[in-house]
């Protein structure tokens, strides 16, 4: 995928900034695919600081995108549903600096994905305004780390990426034997 991404840059030049704003606001809207992809062809194609600026704006506009689009359509619907998250249901019910501040420390915390802060958010008392901006900038720091560690991936020769293979594929077996034990 990232060599398709790749050469449509290459077609489009300087348009490639718009391709790959597009196609995070897509990402964001359906907020269950990761953006790492196009973080890698950005840094790629246009070089590690734009490629972060060019990543970070496409993340923010699709979260801004997202936002408004699951505040319009899904808003009713998710009265009814119960979310389990302690964080996530604190932010459900805030608004103003709470609101700004929960999702701040959501967007930097790693582990929960971008797609249920958004949705959280979309469903609490912040403004668009608040929550723009607190989503922003919690986003810088996370793509900052992951565009560094993607440039880094990029670097390495194939031992690096056999050993970084193989250590994914222990953990994905780990996870999943986790899993099969759970279930027994």
């Amino acid at each position: 995928m990232e060599t398709h991404l790749l050469e449509w840059f290459n077609t489009l030049g300087v348009y490639a900034i718009v391709l790959s704003i597009l196609l995070n606001i897509i990402i964001s809207v359906l907020g269950v695919m990761p953006s790492v992809a196009i973080t890698a062809v950005n840094i790629t194609f246009f070089g590690f600081e734009k490629g972060v600026t060019v990543s970070i704006a496409g993340e923010a506009l699709g979260a801004i995108v997202s936002f408004i689009l699951y505040r319009k359509g899904i808003k009713t619907f998710f009265k009814k549903k119960e979310i389990h998250s302690k964080l996530l249901a604190r932010l459900q019910k805030s608004k103003g600096a709470e609101a700004f501040c929960l999702i701040l420390a959501l967007r930097i915390f790693p582990f929960i994905p971008s797609g249920f802060v958004t949705l959280a958010a979309a469903i609490s008392k912040a403004g668009v305004l608040n929550y723009s901006v607190a989503s922003t900038i919690g986003k810088i720091p996370a793509l900052v780390i992951e565009a560094y560690s993607i440039q880094q991936v990029l670097v390495w020769n194939w031992k690096g990426k056999f050993i970084l293979s193989v250590f994914l594929l222990f953990i994905i077996w780990l996870v999943l034997s986790r899993k099969k034990s759970a279930k027994e």
